[in-house]
């Protein structure tokens, strides 16, 4: 069965305002890529997460999205994950941040990752079946179709092959990226339109999905459902959930950086 597929130049406008890097999780990206100088961010989209003191080059295959990339932003080629125009061991390091379900297959693009990298490999994904409570019941109609979209943390692993390890990221409360599990304790955010529109899984929707989960939501918080079973969510600094930074390390046979 084909796999749903996100129409970036439809759904992919309000990217660069609403999914912005957010520093913390910046921070331990920047961290994992150790002293790589030469960086290859593939599905690079509107830029987030590119380090600005190395050398990047980045890859993205939708038009949209490198219009969206502010000036000044490392280069970026169009060009797909899967079939990477490079040379083995052409960069330092390689990144891919929230990106690797829209490859077709994820494996293939993961494997071109490692193929290009003499040093480490970062993947920032998520686990889904780490979401918080309330998103995997609130949003179930949609967790359903982006699940089989997301390759499971063992396999990012084995597509990377070396020496890996996964770390956790905690969500901060604040969390200035716009993904959906950012507003893990702010779920009156995904009642507005404009934050929904830079979450791909809304594209992914039968018409009227989208209509009855916003409702299903903004009932809850209206009538004070939500706080009386999750409240004690907004409360906390930090959500340890979804997010996962996979790291592969150079191989045993490729030189250190």
């Amino acid at each position: 069965m084909a796999r749903p597929r996100v129409d970036y130049e439809r759904h992919g406008l309000t990217y660069a305002r609403n999914r912005r890097a957010d520093p913390r999780i910046e921070a331990r990206i920047h961290a994992a890529l150790g002293d790589a100088r030469t960086v290859l961010n593939v599905g690079a989209g509107s830029g987030s997460y590119e380090p600005a003191d190395r050398e990047v080059l980045a890859v993205e295959p939708s038009p949209t999205m490198r219009a969206q990339r502010p000036p000044g932003a490392a280069p970026a080629i169009d060009a797909r994950a899967e079939a990477l125009p490079f040379d083995d061991d052409a960069f330092d390091a390689a990144m891919a941040c929230v990106t690797i379900h829209h490859w077709e297959p994820p494996g293939a693009g993961l494997a071109e990752l490692r193929r290009v990298a003499r040093g480490p490999v970062v993947v920032f994904t998520f686990d889904l079946d780490c979401l918080p409570a309330w998103q995997l019941e609130y949003l179930a109609e949609g967790i359903e179709l982006e699940h089989p979209r997301f390759p499971a943390i063992a396999e990012v692993e084995r597509a990377l092959g070396g020496r890996t390890r996964v770390e956790r990221i905690p969500t901060p409360a604040d969390c200035a990226d716009g993904f959906f599990e950012a507003f893990w304790s702010r779920p009156e955010a995904l009642l507005d339109p404009a934050i929904r529109a830079s979450q791909s899984m809304w594209a992914l929707l039968d018409p009227g999905v989208e209509d009855r989960i916003v409702a299903r939501l903004a009932a809850a918080l209206g009538s004070g459902a939500w706080d009386a079973e999750h409240g004690h969510l907004r409360g906390q600094e930090s959500f340890d959930g979804s997010l996962r930074l996979v790291v592969s390390e150079a191989r045993p046979d490729r030189s250190s950086l």
